[in-house]
């Protein structure tokens, strides 16, 4: 099993694209990059521990690809946003990759230089690349948010413009 890691945006947003996937072994809500130990919501959801909202995915490289996680990531954001993602605004919320291996961080940065070549936004790609660091789980009431509470996360999502971006960035 190997672990991918990535931020962007809210992390209750980032879970469901890549859940129920063959290979797919986990997905933990957490923040990594930060300064602060042992950080709760509350002190990152102020901007000011440095960390970022990320999910932990434990896959299966064998059945799962690295390479169509970044993919399945990058339609996922928006990826010339640095202050946030969507509504979710600050640094905890900007969309990074956080690699584990040598391996991942060559296929990260590839994929990023293949996404700006493709023309598809006229702005820069501006999505970090950084090693993987300290990933504290979030807490229990974030872990499956969309599964313990459907119907404050589907509020949470349409209000937070992600869908709107998707469909006209990655699917128009």
């Amino acid at each position: 099993m190997e672990k991918a890691t990535f931020a962007g945006g809210c992390f209750w947003c980032m879970v469901t694209p890549f859940e129920e996937l063959p290979g797919i072994e986990g997905i933990v809500s957490g923040y990594t990059g930060g300064h602060v130990d042992d950080p709760t919501y509350e002190q990152v959801k102020t901007g000011t521990t440095g960390h970022y909202e990320v999910v932990e995915i434990t896959y299966d490289p064998s059945l799962f690809a690295y390479e169509r996680l970044l993919e399945l990531y990058w339609i996922q954001t928006d990826p010339t946003d640095a202050d946030g993602q969507f509504q979710d605004r600050g640094t905890q919320y900007a969309p990074a990759i956080f690699y584990h291996t040598e391996a991942q961080r060559i296929a990260a940065e590839k994929s990023r230089d293949e996404l700006a070549a493709s023309g598809r936004f006229k702005d820069p790609i501006v999505t970090k690349i950084l090693p993987a660091d300290t990933f504290y789980p979030a807490e229990e009431y974030h872990q499956d948010f969309h599964k313990k509470n459907p119907a404050h996360y589907k509020a949470d999502r349409k209000q937070s413009g992600r869908d709107a971006f998707i469909d006209v960035a990655w699917k128009g």
